[in-house]
């Protein structure tokens, strides 16, 4: 509670950090990070992203409990997750902040969010960021859609509107599976993430 409301006070004071452009990491085309190192899901279990990749695909988004964009967002991230599960596409979610694993992003806080979200799909600890360093990933939400031979065909937002669902233009995201779905090439293969810092501590 305290973390998500210091959280919320940043974003009240113009503090929040942004990225004008997603910072350096994996380009287009590269194979899935980390592919075969285990993370622990909220039920307990470990896997890794190999064993989560399904027939068409793997979605992989960087998110927390407490940033307000990925609150913002939750809907839309329920809903692209949902979209990705039914086009069969493995769905993983990483906490990454391991600054805050004694407050708002503990094991414990993340599978009470879980469940408060209804999440049916795996919400895992990313242990000392190593999946996010590995990606370059550094905002919550930040998204990564690899296509089913594990090559990245999609980094960046949801949509075109992080901050105001009612604003939206274009669904990045969804595009990006529709076209990969489709055999065709990625129009858009990266957009600008916006929201809370990964806390690496």
């Amino acid at each position: 509670m305290k973390s998500t409301l210091a959280c919320l006070a940043l974003a009240a004071l113009g503090l929040l950090s942004f990225s004008s452009l997603n910072a350096p990491g994996i380009p287009i085309g590269a194979a899935i990070p980390k592919a075969d190192v285990r993370v622990k899901d909220v039920t307990g279990k470990e896997l890794t992203l190999q064993e989560a990749r399904q027939a068409n695909g793997l979605l992989v988004m960087f998110t927390c409990n407490t940033c307000p964009y990925v609150i913002r967002n939750q809907s839309r991230t329920k809903d692209i997750c949902s979209y990705a599960q039914s086009s069969k596409i493995g769905v993983v979610l990483l906490n990454s902040n391991e600054g805050d694993r004694q407050g708002g992003n503990s094991f414990e806080e993340m599978q009470s969010y879980a469940k408060s979200q209804g999440y049916q799909w795996y919400y895992a600890v990313d242990s000392k960021s190593v999946m996010a360093d590995a990606f370059g990933a550094s905002r919550t939400p930040e998204c990564y859609l690899f296509d089913k031979g594990g090559k990245l065909v999609y980094h960046g937002a949801i949509d075109d509107s992080p901050g105001d669902a009612g604003r939206v233009k274009r669904h990045h995201l969804k595009e990006a599976i529709q076209e990969m779905m489709q055999g065709r090439e990625v129009t858009v293969k990266e957009t600008r993430s916006v929201g809370c810092s990964i806390n690496r501590g």
